[in-house]
């Protein structure tokens, strides 16, 4: 059987909230994980949970592969595949890109959490955070960061 490794242990002592502005250059991927660890190196905390939440419907969060961007490219295409912006949605009264952004909301995500161990990220060695701005036009996107540990 296999043993959970115990990290560490202790009581929560405190929780730190920010608000992240990105400035989106259109549709696509932009990381910010610089700007999340900073978040986290600034508040002090050794452990604990981070949670990021994006305050659209049309844009979301997502963690994946940093090392080469084809793996972005990729996904944007299987994207466009999945939630294609030539269909006849019903909802349509804020342009044709605004209901397949929605669908691309919807399979990705708004919210995540990510450990905190020894006052980093427990994130994988190629793995970073990204905002994925789902709408043709930039735009100014709001993200809400959360920590509580110790």
């Amino acid at each position: 059987m296999r043993r959970v490794e115990r990290l560490a242990e202790s009581a929560v002592t405190r929780q730190v909230t920010g608000r992240l502005v990105v400035e989106t250059r259109g549709p696509g991927f932009t990381e910010i994980t610089r700007e999340a660890a900073a978040f986290v190196r600034e508040a002090g905390l050794h452990h604990g949970l981070l949670t990021l939440f994006c305050r659209h419907t049309s844009a979301s969060l997502t963690i994946q592969e940093n090392a080469d961007p084809d793996v972005r490219t990729d996904l944007m295409t299987a994207l466009d595949r999945l939630a294609p912006r030539d269909e006849p949605y019903v909802h349509g009264i804020e342009g044709p890109d605004d209901m397949p952004a929605h669908i691309r909301t919807l399979l990705t995500d708004a919210a995540m959490t990510i450990p905190l161990v020894e006052g980093r990220l427990a994130l994988g060695t190629w793995q970073g955070i990204y905002l994925i701005e789902h709408r043709d036009r930039p735009h100014r996107r709001e993200i809400v960061l959360h920590l509580v540990g110790a």
